[in-house]
């Protein structure tokens, strides 16, 4: 398997019904994924060079890959990494070295082992601001592309009538990310549900057995740039809160036994060691084109 290269985002969202749909899970592959334990509680941030405030800047060329397939990861080599407010949205943008969105999974044709790819926002939220049961595990915003399956059940995004069949377009998650060695030393999978348990879940939901939430939020991708805005409100106005940026290659299980979704790889961590330095303060709108936008 090959990564393919075709950078398309979602839109013209239209209402299928979830009833529809419901996804076979399988057994994890093997896993080795490096991204370290986060803390999604709030603490002392450790500020790492090529840190400002909303603005985390990173190392040209430093993002690396241990994929057998070797993808092309150019669009995943993080150089700036935000989150903001602009008006009455909060936006989360990532600036890469290569063509933001250009790489993407190659489909295997069928749901187990098969890959995601992603571009991620770890924040020091708790999930319970979005929706999800709280003090669950650190809560991130994700845009992702995964061609062998798709988890909008509530939209068809490319307009043909089939609400199931574009994952491989890019599109916006709240996940909760929590560790787990079934899944690697020191690596992360998106919180399971345990058989049996109800925990509280969002609105939108794509009732996978999973803490993960399809809001229907649309990336924007031009050049090197990929952002995804969404309604202040959606995340209670809160005052401040901190951040990090990660691009990685995520894996479904190939059995319905936990963990479902794993960290398999990591490309680029913005700050370097995922201390979550950025900081948001939503009390003052930032301008759009921010000055210190970076131009590739």
């Amino acid at each position: 398997m090959s990564a393919s290269t075709a950078a398309r985002t979602k839109s013209g969202h239209a209402l299928a019904d979830p009833a529809a749909w419901r996804p076979a899970w399988r057994r994890p592959a093997p896993l080795s994924a490096l991204l370290a334990m986060i803390a999604c509680s709030a603490g002392a941030a450790v500020l790492a060079p090529g840190v400002r405030d909303d603005v985390i800047t990173s190392a040209r060329g430093d993002a690396k890959t241990t994929l057998p397939t070797r993808p092309n990861i150019a669009p995943f080599d993080l150089v700036r990494t935000t989150v903001r407010r602009e008006g009455t949205k909060l936006v989360f943008v990532q600036q890469v070295s290569g063509r933001a969105g250009a790489t993407v999974p190659t489909a295997i044709g069928k749901l187990a082992g098969s890959e995601v790819f992603s571009y991620v926002w770890p924040t020091t939220l708790d999930p319970a601001v979005v929706g999800f049961e709280g003090k669950t595990g650190t809560l991130a915003l994700a845009a992702t592309s995964h061609p062998d399956f798709d988890d909008t059940p509530l939209y068809d995004e490319n307009g043909d009538g089939d609400p199931k069949n574009d994952g491989d377009l890019w599109h916006a998650h709240w996940v909760v990310l929590t560790p787990d060695a079934a899944c690697g030393p020191s690596a992360l999978k998106v919180r399971d549900i345990p058989a049996g348990t109800k925990p509280k879940m969002p609105a939108t939901w794509p009732e996978l057995p999973i803490f993960i939430d399809s809001p229907g939020y649309e990336p924007e991708i031009a050049g090197n740039e990929i952002r995804v805005a969404l309604p202040l409100k959606e995340v209670g106005f809160p005052d401040t809160f901190r951040f990090d940026g990660v691009t990685a290659a995520l894996r479904v299980n190939a059995s319905v036994h936990s963990p479902l979704l794993c960290v398999v790889d990591v490309f680029d961590v913005a700050s370097g060691k995922l201390t979550l330095p950025g900081t948001v303060t939503t009390g003052a709108p930032s301008p759009r084109n921010s000055p210190q936008g970076d131009s590739h």
